[in-house]
């Protein structure tokens, strides 16, 4: 036991860190607390430090992430509905879009396809049936005939108007030409090829006296007149359909508001 003592007392001296120099390492730095053990619970309250509002903030945002994220996920039966049938509408018009570049498969008959559609234009148009007006010697011709510049003028001015508020762009791109600017239709829907071919075709055919080839002639003209912006990918196939019904509800207002022969002439003779 002696020995064992003795033994301890020269391990304890030559132990370098039992030195009155070197005892302050042997102590705890101040300030540190000191190590709880596992099993003591805190008794006193929490000092942790109020969530700031950014990130309250950053919390409501990432559990509202969530339910916009299922909601996009899982979208409404109207709404896949309309997606469908508008990627449809888009396949489709870039399938018929056979002119609408240098490259395209019917390319050479760009020219030709382009003329179809200029005898749907609305400056041609409002030309054409000012210059009839002036040459016109009948009361009957004449009241026609401005009635038809009244339906002309209402077309282009629904057509952009309908146009500037949706601003859909065609399935190609493909810049306007200079007549599309003068008539502002520089958008794809609704087609105002479509709608001045349908209004006028409808209106020739309830006021002026045809035989069947001509009738049916009109008719062609006016379906050919809509496929012709398709194939040069200037609209889609939506607003060709679009366009054509809204040139017959044109038709029908013109229809309710037609000028008498006495209104016609007292606006001829004022002009």
């Amino acid at each position: 036991m002696p020995v064992s003592q003795s033994r301890a007392r020269a391990r304890d001296r030559n132990n370098v860190l039992n030195r009155a120099e070197f005892l302050s390492l042997n102590q705890p730095p101040k300030g540190t607390p000191e190590p709880r053990s596992s099993g003591r619970k805190a008794s006193g309250p929490s000092t942790q430090p109020p969530p700031s509002a950014d990130g309250t903030r950053e919390r409501r945002q990432s559990q509202q992430l969530p339910e916009e994220d299922c909601m996009q996920l899982n979208p409404s039966f109207k709404g896949i509905a309309f997606n469908s049938l508008l990627a449809i509408d888009i396949c489709m018009s870039k399938r018929l879009g056979v002119c609408a570049g240098r490259a395209a498969s019917w390319a050479s008959a760009r020219s030709m396809v382009k003329l179809i559609g200029i005898t749907g234009h609305g400056i041609p148009w409002i030309g054409g049936t000012i210059l009839c007006l002036v040459r016109s010697s009948t009361l009957a011709g004449q009241e026609v005939l401005m009635n038809l510049l009244l339906a002309l003028l209402l077309d282009i001015m629904t057509v952009a108007g309908v146009q500037k508020l949706i601003k859909r762009r065609g399935p190609y791109e493909t810049s306007p030409g200079l007549l599309d600017y003068l008539t502002m239709d520089i958008y794809a829907f609704p087609a105002g090829h479509a709608s001045r071919a349908a209004m006028v075709s409808k209106f020739f055919l309830s006021h002026l006296v045809l035989a069947v080839p001509l009738r049916i002639l009109l008719v062609l003209w006016a379906f050919c007149v809509g496929l012709s912006r398709v194939m040069i990918g200037r609209h889609h196939i939506t607003d060709v359909i679009s366009g054509f019904i809204i040139g017959y509800f044109q038709f029908r207002l013109v229809e309710l508001v037609w000028m008498s022969s006495n209104t016609c002439q007292m606006l001829i003779s004022a002009w």
